[in-house]
């Protein structure tokens, strides 16, 4: 007779917690439900949207005023600027140097000396397949 009770109550208990889970699950999946989940998931990443783009502004600002320091940009009037670094243009009395593969150079086409689009200034061919086309 105590065993007949005891599985009796556990049947019971068992069917009581499963329909308290289904019922909630039900309760989760109704629409509005699922639009006011949708809503907070919506506020939650604005919120991280929000954090990122402030932490990459305070970011960018720190970085600004570094740079404004190294250039000298908050110094007073009577300071001087650092000194200028080299350009990498090139002047126009100058012609430009061309390096090839073969460790060769050669000047284009401000230099005397003129070679076919194909061919290296020392008679050899480059074989670029994508010349011909």
């Amino acid at each position: 007779m105590f065993r007949r009770t005891f599985w009796f109550t556990a049947g019971a208990a068992a069917g009581v917690w499963a329909t308290t889970k289904v019922n909630r699950k039900l309760k989760q999946l109704t629409p509005e439900s699922l639009a006011a989940q949708a809503a907070n998931k919506a506020v939650d990443a604005g919120h991280r949207l929000k954090d990122f783009a402030l932490d990459v502004r305070s970011s960018m600002a720190q970085r600004e005023g570094e740079l404004a320091e190294v250039l000298g940009l908050h110094a007073t009037p009577g300071r001087e600027l650092p000194a200028q670094r080299g350009t990498a243009a090139l002047r126009r009395n100058e012609p430009a140097q061309i390096t090839y593969l073969h460790g060769k150079t050669s000047h284009d086409k401000h230099s005397n000396t003129e070679h076919s689009p194909g061919e290296e200034p020392n008679g050899e061919h480059s074989y670029n397949r994508n010349e011909d086309h």
